[in-house]
């Protein structure tokens, strides 16, 4: 009976003793956590506290005053957001048929993997990502100075245009590098001509991709501020310039609804992003 007691009271502290060290050992990972967590979604909740708050002062962590009052303001007839949102909006669009003009025909060709200089004409896609977004555009906003395109619609859609093609070109590449050459090469034997097959079978296969692309220039355009302030202000008025504008005044409120505005369409476009873009099509990427 003794032994058996024994043996017990050495099973409960082996037993307290293992989960003591794993409490130990959960303890730095919990906080690991937290921490995380607050690096994400801190600024968020931040962000909403703001559009929501009408009277928020140091040393309070928390606003005085609630309310929806620069709401109004913000969806008022007489506010600047509704036209600047369309102008982003029409910019976005116009961007995202530029790019899908050049990126359709160019991934398609470079898909291939016997064109010549493949890797130069995608890498050359590549190079306005490599230098600074400030020494870039000021030389853009430049050389658009010449020809009379600062200030204008035109000129901001094709500043637009020079990242947005590096989206567009290599996932449309990825796209098309993925489809099934089977069904082309039977098109073709079935007595298809090359452009019967490219409408009919290949772009098919190739359209989620080409979607995807075109979401991702989209998000870009909607939010890209250094091109349009450099090339574009101050009669091209965007809803980052507007951000930038209410930020700098300290109309914080104004700002932080704004920011919301521009952060929803991407929340959910990156859902739709993760219907249409599969690991089969992010593993040619490149390639």
């Amino acid at each position: 009976m003794s032994q058996e007691l024994t043996m017990r009271s050495l099973t409960r502290a082996k037993t307290s003793r293992f989960s003591n060290l794993l409490r130990l050992d959960a303890f730095p990972q919990f906080v690991f956590v937290i921490c995380l967590a607050l690096i994400m979604f801190g600024p968020i909740i931040n962000l909403l506290i703001w559009t929501v708050a009408e009277v928020w002062y140091f040393p309070y962590a928390l606003p005085s005053q609630w309310g929806l009052k620069y709401w109004d303001q913000v969806f008022s007839p007489y506010s600047d957001v509704s036209g600047s949102l369309t102008t982003s909006i029409l910019i976005a669009l116009t961007t995202v048929a530029v790019c899908l003009s050049v990126s359709i025909p160019a991934g398609y060709a470079l898909a291939k993997q016997k064109m010549p200089f493949r890797i130069f004409w995608m890498l050359l896609f590549l190079i306005p990502q490599a230098f600074p977004n400030l020494t870039v555009y000021m030389n853009i906003a430049r050389i658009f100075y010449d020809f009379g395109l600062n200030g204008t619609f035109l000129g901001v859609v094709l500043v637009h245009s020079v990242h947005g093609l590096m989206f567009s070109v290599w996932i449309s590449v990825a796209a098309f590098s993925g489809i099934d050459p089977l069904m082309v090469r039977a098109s073709r034997n079935l007595g298809a001509g090359p452009v019967y097959t490219f409408f009919h079978i290949t772009l098919p296969q190739a359209t989620p991709g080409i979607v995807a692309s075109g979401i991702f220039v989209f998000l870009e355009s909607l939010d890209e501020f250094t091109g349009t302030f450099f090339v574009g202000a101050p009669e091209i008025n965007t809803l980052p310039l507007l951000l930038y504008t209410a930020s700098m005044e300290g109309n914080y409120q104004i700002a932080s609804i704004t920011a919301l505005i521009l952060l929803i369409p991407s929340i959910l476009f990156m859902f739709v992003i993760s219907r249409f873009i599969s690991p089969e099509m992010l593993s040619k990427i490149g390639r």
